[in-house]
């Protein structure tokens, strides 16, 4: 059976294994989340199963939502995410997964939202490398430099790596290990980092290069 969840990021810390070593985890709450929606091939032209995520009260819902979660029988929740899992069809509507549905050792892919760096130089947005700071250089060590050619093409080429906003992107990391599973709590603790700031939503599925 193939899984996914979804999570919020609660933060960074350091357990210990069997053999005494320092293990960096990433703790992340995961769950309960309840099925909304089941999307298939007849209807929407793929298979996919839609995960509600985070009690909110209904006045904070929109009218089209409020219609959407009264369609399924179920109570508003905050984010909604799609999982397109190959077995779909072992989910119903109303279905509750909560984070024991993985366990210790499983290999999974983590989605997020990368933290925003908002306006950024090209320095520390494509880590290019600085100009000489002698002879002459002037105040401009930090620069891009030069972006092409001069007459021909007389333009700048799409795509180039410059400036700009830093962050704030769909951001996968692939075949990280669960180390330790809190069913009680709903908590998974993933070794290594996940994409995002703390408090932020993360989606957890199964590695697909495990």
């Amino acid at each position: 059976m193939q899984k996914g969840i979804i999570g919020k990021k609660i933060g960074m810390t350091q357990i210990f294994d069997d053999k005494g070593n320092v293990v960096p985890v990433t703790v992340v709450e995961a769950g309960p989340c309840v099925v909304v929606q089941k999307k298939t091939v007849e209807n929407d032209g793929y298979e996919a199963v839609q995960f509600g995520f985070g009690d909110v009260t209904t006045k904070h819902v929109t009218k089209a939502l409020q219609g959407h979660f009264g369609k399924a029988d179920v109570a508003p929740k905050k984010f909604l995410r799609e999982f397109r899992l190959a077995d779909c069809g072992t989910y119903n509507i109303g279905d509750v997964v909560k984070a024991d549905l993985f366990a210790a050792g499983d290999h999974v892919d983590v989605v997020g939202t990368s933290k925003g760096k908002g306006y950024a130089g090209a320095i520390k947005r494509w880590n290019h490398g600085r100009l000489r700071e002698s002879h002459g250089t002037g105040p401009v060590a930090r620069h891009a430099g030069s972006l092409g050619a001069c007459s021909t093409p007389s333009r700048v080429f799409p795509g180039m790596k410059a400036a700009g906003h830093l962050g704030v992107e769909r951001v996968t990391v692939q075949n990280l290990v669960i180390a330790k599973i809190d069913a009680e709590n709903n908590l998974i603790a993933i070794k290594g980092a996940v994409p995002g700031p703390n408090g932020g939503i993360v989606m957890i599925s199964d590695s697909v290069k495990a």
